[in-house]
């Protein structure tokens, strides 16, 4: 079995936890997600499956959208409902258009600074760790995209919110932004991730509908395959000659390939005609050669859906 599953993310769980209980429960060699999720948040959580993992990095690379519920008033270190209280401010004088004033001007940023609480590593240690211990450490701030920050709806000292944004948005810390300029404190009380890579929560399974599905043998309705999986990838289908060279990573040029689009962060799939996943090129510089970055071998070349360094060969 190689693919992708959309999981609808329950709260109490660590996103390492889910995919532990998606290899134990598809019996899968290997199994990653496709963004993490903070174990109160809830929703979209992309996992790919064995040969799939190979998937992630562009995965990853997608927009998301969130949900969230923000508390004024009151704020944590952790910039959640599971911190430790800080600091606490009356909310009575911070008007509605204010807070859209605010809303407004946090929308236009471009760069974050990552909480201390986050799984960032500094000297190959987890940031949460470090700040557990009482040793915050500041990381540089990262360039982030902010596509939509809307107000759904404002009932002192909670506002709901919607996020569309590119990869490596705190939501927490926009939160925590968002208070301080309103001068009151803030912090994220709720979070539900209802788009990741392409999918949304229509395409999302639960944990336990996914093992009852398990027990029937069905589990493969709801496995995605490796190149439907990569909707939002530009696609080139090849015939069978020609895809026979591609899974042996012969070099290829846009000239066999035909036209593709060209520009940074382009990628494109290459299909056989039985939809099959043949391989990911670099389009983002034209050249004699498109670059490969991943290769993906006939299906019989891996037993048992077993995924290994043989079966699967990067170039760049």
């Amino acid at each position: 079995m190689n693919g992708v599953v959309a999981v609808d993310k329950p709260a109490g769980m660590t996103s390492a936890q889910v995919v532990a209980v998606v290899k134990k429960t598809l019996r899968a060699k290997k199994v990653g997600h496709a963004g993490t999720l903070d174990p109160f948040a809830t929703g979209v959580l992309v996992c790919c499956i064995n040969q799939a993992t190979r998937l992630t990095r562009f995965l990853t690379q997608s927009k998301k959208v969130y949900e969230a519920v923000m508390r004024l008033g009151v704020q944590t270190d952790t910039q959640d409902l599971t911190g430790r209280v800080v600091r606490e401010a009356p909310v009575d004088a911070v008007s509605d258009e204010r807070i859209k004033e605010v809303f407004d001007h946090i929308r236009h940023i471009d760069s974050q600074v990552p909480p201390a609480f986050s799984a960032l590593k500094y000297k190959g240690k987890p940031l949460y760790k470090l700040a557990r211990q009482g040793i915050s450490v500041t990381k540089a701030p990262r360039r982030i995209r902010i596509e939509r920050l809307q107000v759904l709806d404002i009932d002192l000292p909670f506002v709901r919110f919607k996020v569309v944004c590119g990869p490596g948005t705190y939501i927490r810390t926009l939160s925590a932004d968002i208070g301080e300029a309103l001068g009151c404190g803030g912090h994220l009380v709720a979070l539900r991730r209802t788009e990741s890579s392409g999918f949304t929560l229509s395409d999302a399974v639960s944990l336990e509908a996914l093992g009852e599905l398990a027990t029937l043998g069905k589990a493969q309705d709801c496995v995605l395959s490796m190149n439907d999986a990569l909707r939002e990838m530009q696609e080139v289908q090849v015939p069978s000659t020609l895809a026979e060279k591609i899974r042996r990573g012969v070099p290829v040029n846009e000239s066999v390939l035909g036209p593709v689009q060209v520009g940074t962060g382009a990628w494109v799939k290459v299909t056989d005609s039985s939809n099959n996943l043949l391989a990911v090129l670099d389009a983002g510089q034209r050249g004699d050669v498109l670059p490969y970055l991943c290769v993906f071998p006939s299906a019989c070349a891996c037993k048992n859906g077993e995924t290994d360094k043989d079966n699967v060969m990067r170039m760049s």
